[in-house]
């Protein structure tokens, strides 16, 4: 299996994540079914059926977070320097419009593109990659080519 690259804060946010479902969500969801169960016909019983679907959900989620964890590999980003990798934060200006972006390159549990968090399997993190501040890059987007100059490089 391959690894899962994840920073410090994205680990814990998925570890908080996964102690919220187990401690607190499976617990209501259980006892909702309980009470579901108390008011009879389970047949006709949408009470029953509703909460039996939110607990295939949370129980499913509990898996993919499991999975993840166990196949996690977290990177501390803060000992890091030099040009773009995992975990750096980039100042981006576009070469067309002048408008800047700050990105953090993340792995894909952890990408969040109205954050500011990117896909380290995006394109525009895959040109991104090796380069360093000052260069310029060539993007192919499903909009178009686009160019942008890093402006700066910074690990946390």
């Amino acid at each position: 299996m391959e690894k899962i690259p994840l920073t410090r804060a994205g680990f814990a946010k998925i570890d908080a994540e996964l102690k919220h479902l187990k401690t607190v969500e499976r617990p209501a969801i259980i006892a909702a079914i309980s009470e579901a169960r108390a008011h009879g016909d389970l047949s006709e019983n949408a009470e029953y059926h509703s909460a039996k679907e939110k607990q295939s959900f949370i129980e499913g989620r509990i898996k993919e977070l499991e999975g993840v964890i166990g196949l996690a590999d977290v990177i501390d980003t803060s000992k890091m320097k030099g040009s773009i990798k995992f975990g750096a934060t980039v100042k981006l200006v576009d070469e067309d419009t002048d408008e800047e972006k700050t990105y953090q390159i993340v792995g894909e549990y952890e990408a969040d593109i109205e954050a500011g968090r990117l896909n380290i399997k995006s394109p525009l993190a895959r040109s991104l990659i090796g380069k360093d501040e000052g260069d310029s890059v060539e993007v192919r987007t499903p909009g178009g080519e686009k160019s942008y100059e890093i402006l700066s490089v910074s690990y946390s």
